[in-house]
């Protein structure tokens, strides 16, 4: 974390301030490693709240360094104009991601507007504020894909596809997964959209012991499937993903259609591609979403993969 890294850190940032953001979105992506030096390092736009993450713990001294780096934006023309109201600092290596205010008023609990659609974040509670940037273009998709339909949205965390599909027009949605408190936080957001909860289902359990209950409300017109990585003592991508896959013909309607995700950066997309040929040769690859420009990435492969199948009656299956 050179002087030079973050000088190119402030330049990048105050130019997206420039901009005055609205809602949420992401100001710098050291993730995608476009920026030497400042590859742990990400910042975000929560609706006047400015979240710094550092993803690998600086010494002191560096800490310091930067501390003094990012508190002189509060002092920039550009700040000013965005109409900031904080800057925090998430430490994500640190035990609990702990957030420390540097500057302005902190909102732990925070309303944000994407596109029309309305969340409740929280901030500092977890290790993750209970939405993910990246996948706006794919809210964006559900929500321009559902009208009249039946969607099953698989590891639901906090609703996002669900919001996205019942102001779509979507008739029902199912919503599963195993974290009670996050399907809460979903049935708030719902809410928060004015949603009539009667069209939306909420279940904490394991996926692969709830099949009958799917099953129950089905068939679906759009399944989602956007699991974690890794989530302890209940599903490992690489091992279970697959048992997802070939469940899926049977769920859908005819023609029916699947957004499937993954966004673990050693797994290239040719995993759900070579995945669902094996497991539902049925469902054919249509296209890839696209992410949202913020998140410009040295490897397309190491972003966030988002894919479109659809159903297809009649072909063949050997």
């Amino acid at each position: 974390m050179d002087t030079q890294s973050l000088e190119t850190l402030t330049e990048q940032v105050l130019s997206k301030l420039a901009q005055q953001p609205k809602g949420a979105l992401r100001l710098f992506h050291g993730r995608g490693r476009c920026f030497t030096g400042l590859e742990q390092i990400t910042v975000d736009w929560l609706e006047g709240q400015v979240l710094i993450a550092l993803f690998k713990e600086p010494t002191p001294d560096e800490l310091d360094t930067f501390n003094e780096e990012i508190i002189s934006w509060t002092r920039k023309t550009e700040w000013r104009d965005s109409k900031a109201q904080s800057l925090l600092l998430q430490h994500r290596n640190r035990d609990k991601s702990p957030i420390e205010c540097l500057w302005g008023d902190y909102q732990k609990r925070q309303v944000v507007n994407e596109e029309g659609l309305i969340f409740q974040l929280d901030l500092g509670k977890n290790q993750n504020s209970g939405l993910f940037l990246d996948m706006r273009y794919g809210r964006r998709w559900v929500k321009e894909n559902s009208q009249d339909k039946r969607i099953l949205n698989l590891f639901a965390y906090t609703c996002g596809f669900s919001v996205s599909a019942i102001t779509g027009g979507a008739n029902f949605v199912v919503n599963l997964d195993m974290a009670k408190a996050v399907l809460n936080r979903g049935r708030e957001n719902h809410r928060l959209n004015q949603h009539d909860l009667n069209k939306i289902k909420f279940f904490d359990h394991d996926i692969f012991k709830s099949w009958g209950k799917i099953k129950k409300y089905g068939k679906y017109d759009l399944i989602i499937v956007d699991p974690p990585t890794f989530q302890l003592g209940s599903f490992a991508l690489t091992k279970d993903y697959q048992k997802i896959l070939r469940r899926l013909p049977e769920l859908l309607t005819e023609n029916g259609q699947v957004l499937a995700c993954v966004n673990d950066p050693g797994i290239p997309a040719q995993f759900l591609m070579d995945g669902m040929r094996e497991e539902a040769p049925n469902l054919e690859y249509q296209y890839r979403l696209a992410n949202p420009p913020e998140f410009l990435d040295i490897d397309i492969e190491s972003g966030l993969k988002a894919l479109i199948f659809q159903k297809t009656s009649n072909k063949e299956v050997n």
